[in-house]
Formats: structure tokens, C-alpha cells, sequence
């Protein structure tokens, strides 16, 4: 199946998306759109012969949990009402806590890093499995960025994706810019993952923008792409020509030209590295991308040649026992809660690396909900962030974002917030005109003090 260059669509640039020329597809995030009509511009899109693939990021198929049978339903119905070839989500987990662990379910809002564990690949192939049953059209699977990596893995990045494929059949989704952010953070050289994995799996390619900040890598979709991810994707062209490549750009939405000139880039890239691909059978390493001493290699083979083939464990079933789920849930627990809830690290991960994944997860929070709820940065002018990091550091997230917005909302008013008279009463007016659905206790305590505020005016 041929896709072609697209690009990523975002109801923001959806007009600059419909009048970029060459496009050949677009993908667009799964769970923004409706399961029963589409946006105005993807209809017009369809209309024209554009593909367009749903792209989930809630599944967490890494998670201990089995996937939740409501979300492959809902991706499902994407799929079919967008008659797409294909559906994609990522390796990563993204909630933990629940019953296998006895503990408040947590949210990350966020794909965080499975362990690359025979344990962990057994958990994830299971679940894999389930989603391909329950979806309509094939599965690809991206590889995530990470900021952090687990104590004790027995797998490259490379010979974790060749194993998913063997085990499952699943597709790759191969996210060039998610490489390097690996090679600058983990020391896992692009190269060596592009030689491990089976790159005829290969679905299409992702490209996106970040940026280095204190010798870590950002993988923000808000920047422009660099050239040591474009390096990555032509060290992936001289192996491949890709079905597909895909330009992601989530914020800070620059012009149609700059996207267009972006897109002109890839393009170039690609053809170039077809050209020496065909003129020369040669390959050159990637170990200089990024210009920054990467972190030491969490996982490096006694021998660099050992590929993914020599360290098969024949003993897959095909089944995840309970005890590996209930690990993975403990595990996962852990490294979260310390993310989200400030409990002490996990033994055996980077607490420096940690501290940043946690400020950046909360930044992610605050920024999301003020997109979700505008009204709130609104109401709170300056003083929004400020106030929202610090609930955040206290309070984790145990559903999505526009939860996040109500709890955040209610915690400020229970407070006493904000001090300013005006401020408060509009907050109250908001609250309430969404917290139908609050339970009755927390609801009643809640609207005694709104009457309080508003009879104060």
C-alpha cells in the first residue's frame, strides 16, 4: 500500500492542510475526532482521493491492563467511518493503578516507555493481539520517544520491534524524530535500531520537530523539523523506500509556507538517499546525530552483530500469564506515581531523568487543559499556570484532561479561590454550568460554598 508524503491534520491548520499542494494523505489524531460524522475539511479532503488514517493514543497497549474493549470499539468505528486502509497507535503505556494493584488508577496523559523485557513483550504481543481482533482493517504500531530509561532491559530498541513483528504481524509505524530523541537520551544509535528491525514491516514514517534543552531532547511537535532527524530518515531511506512519510506538527502552528517548506525538505531528503541508495550499496553510521554525548546505552549486545533472530526465546505461548500483567501493573504503578503523585523514584531509574519527565508532564497538563478549557486561563489571567502546577504536584490525573479541568476548578474554589471577588464568581459560573455529573457529596460541598461566593457579591 502506497500513501505517499502527507501530513499530519489539526483542526488548526485543517484550511493550510486542504491547500498544500502534493499531498497524499493526512492522519489525523483518533480520539479528536467523532465516531459517527467528520470534521467539514475531512469530508472535503475524502472527497478529493485523500486517504485519511486515524492515529489513537490512548490505548496503551504497553499497560498491564488488557486494552479496554469501549476504546477498540471506538477506533474501530473511526476506521470504518473513514474507510481507511489502516489504523495506528503506539508501544508505550499510558495509565496505571486499578484493581491488579489495589491503588487509584492514574493517568499520564502521556505515551510513556514499556521495558524492553521478554515479561514485557509477552504483555504487549497479548495485547496486541486482542486490538488486531477487534479492529476491522490492519494495525501499525509506533515507536514512542522517551526521556527515561528502565533498570534490567534485555532487548535493544531494534530487537523489541523485530520480535512484536514476529510474534504479532503487527505493522511499524517508524517515527524518525522518536530515534534521535533516543539516540540524544538513551545513547541508542539510529542506525544499529534500523538494522535490527524488520524494515519490510514498515507501514509508513513519521517526521516531527523538537528541541535540546540542558543535553535532553524534547520530542515537542512544535518546532521545526532538524536536520540530524532528517539525517535519520535518510539512514531509513538507504535501507527502504518507505510506503509513506508523514510530517507531525501538534502546536505553535507556523504558516502554510513553513509547513510547505518542511515538506519540501522531506521530500528532498528522501530523493537523495534514493539516489545513493541506487548508485552505491554502502551504508554510513549515525552515531554523530545530534551533537550531543548521549546518556550511556541502557542495552548493548556482548556482540554488536547479534541481531534480534540469535536472541529469539522460543518459549512465547501467546499469552500473558497473570503474574507478568500483575508485575507490569506494580511496576508501572510505581514509575507513574512518582511522575504524577511525587512518591519516591523506583529503584534502579535515573532520578535527574525522572524530575524532567515529571516537569514536563505537568507543563503538558497545563497546557492541554488550557486548551480544553480556555474559559479557565481565561477567568485566572496570569496567575493560571502558576495555580495549575501546583494542583498538579498534589493531585495526579485519574481520568483525561476535561476531568483534569473540572477538578482543578473545583480544588481552586473548595480553596477559596481565586482571592479576587470577580474572578471567583465567574470560576463558579463555569464549574457549574459542567459539574452536573460530580458525585453528590463532593457536589454539595461544593455548591454551599459557590452560594457562599455568589452571595458575597
Amino acid at each position: 500500500m502506497e500513501l505517499g508524503i502527507g501530513i499530519g491534520w489539526r483542526p488548526e491548520i485543517a484550511d493550510a492542510v486542504e491547500a498544500l499542494p502534493g499531498i497524499d494523505w493526512v492522519e489525523a489524531v483518533a480520539e479528536n475526532l467523532c465516531t459517527d460524522h467528520l470534521p467539514d475539511s475531512l469530508v472535503r479532503l475524502r472527497a478529493r482521493g485523500v486517504t485519511v488514517v486515524p492515529h489513537g493514543v490512548s490505548l496503551g497497549l504497553g499497560g498491564a491492563d488488557r486494552p479496554d474493549p469501549a476504546r477498540l470499539a471506538d477506533l474501530a468505528a473511526r476506521a470504518v467511518l473513514l474507510d481507511t486502509p489502516l489504523v495506528t497507535e503506539h508501544i508505550a503505556f499510558v495509565r496505571a493503578g486499578g484493581p491488579r494493584t489495589a491503588s487509584p488508577r492514574l493517568e499520564a496523559g502521556h505515551l510513556l516507555p514499556v521495558p524492553r523485557t521478554w515479561e514485557a513483550l509477552d504483555v504487549l504481543c497479548e495485547n496486541v493481539r486482542i486490538a488486531q481482533d477487534s479492529l476491522p482493517v490492519p494495525l501499525a504500531l509506533e515507536n514512542i520517544a522517551a526521556l527515561i530509561s528502565w533498570p534490567g532491559e534485555e532487548l535493544t530498541e531494534g530487537q523489541f520491534l523485530a520480535e512484536l513483528v514476529e510474534r504479532t504481524g503487527v505493522r511499524l509505524l517508524i517515527d524518525v524524530a522518536n530515534l534521535h530523541t533516543n539516540h540524544v537520551n538513551r545513547g541508542e544509535d539510529p542506525a544499529k535500531a534500523l538494522d535490527e528491525l524488520p524494515v519490510e514491516a514498515i507501514a509508513y514514517v513519521h517526521v516531527a520537530g523538537g528541541v535540546e534543552k540542558d543535553g535532553v531532547w524534547h520530542d515537542t511537535h512544535a518546532h521545526p523539523v532538524t536536520r540530524p532527524v532528517l539525517d535519520v530518515l535518510a539512514e531509513l531511506r538507504s535501507r527502504i523506500a518507505p510506503p509513506g512519510v508523514l510530517l507531525e506538527r501538534d502546536d505553535d502552528f507556523p504558516p502554510a509556507e513553513e509547513l510547505a517548506g518542511e515538506l519540501t525538505a522531506v521530500r528532498a531528503t528522501l530523493e537523495a538517499a534514493g539516489k545513493a541508495r541506487s548508485g552505491s550499496t554502502s551504508r554510513t553510521g549515525a552515531s554523530g546525530h545530534g551533537g550531543i554525548a548521549p546518556a550511556a546505552s541502557p542495552v548493548e549486545s556482548a556482540d554488536d552483530t547479534t541481531t534480534a533472530a540469535t536472541v529469539t526465546r522460543a518459549t512465547d505461548t501467546g499469552v500473558a500469564t497473570d503474574g507478568a500483567r500483575d508485575r507490569a501493573a506494580v511496576a508501572q504503578t510505581a514509575l507513574l506515581s512518582a511522575l504524577v503523585a511525587g512518591t519516591p523514584a523506583p529503584e534502579g531509574f535515573d532520578h535527574r531523568r525522572l524530575g524532567v519527565q515529571s516537569r514536563a508532564l505537568a507543563a503538558k497538563r497545563a497546557d492541554v487543559v488550557a486548551k480544553v478549557a480556555p474559559e479557565l486561563p481565561g477567568i485566572l489571567g496570569d496567575g493560571y499556570r502558576a495555580a495549575f502546577l501546583s494542583y498538579a504536584r498534589t493531585r495526579p490525573m485519574s481520568a483525561g484532561y476535561r476531568r483534569d479541568a473540572l477538578d482543578f476548578a473545583e480544588q481552586l474554589l473548595i480553596t477559596g479561590r481565586p482571592t479576587d471577588d470577580a474572578a471567583r464568581r465567574r470560576l463558579t459560573h463555569w464549574w457549574q454550568d459542567r459539574a452536573a455529573a460530580r458525585p453528590p457529596r463532593r457536589t454539595t460541598r461544593l455548591v454551599r460554598a459557590a452560594r457562599a461566593a455568589i452571595a458575597g457579591r
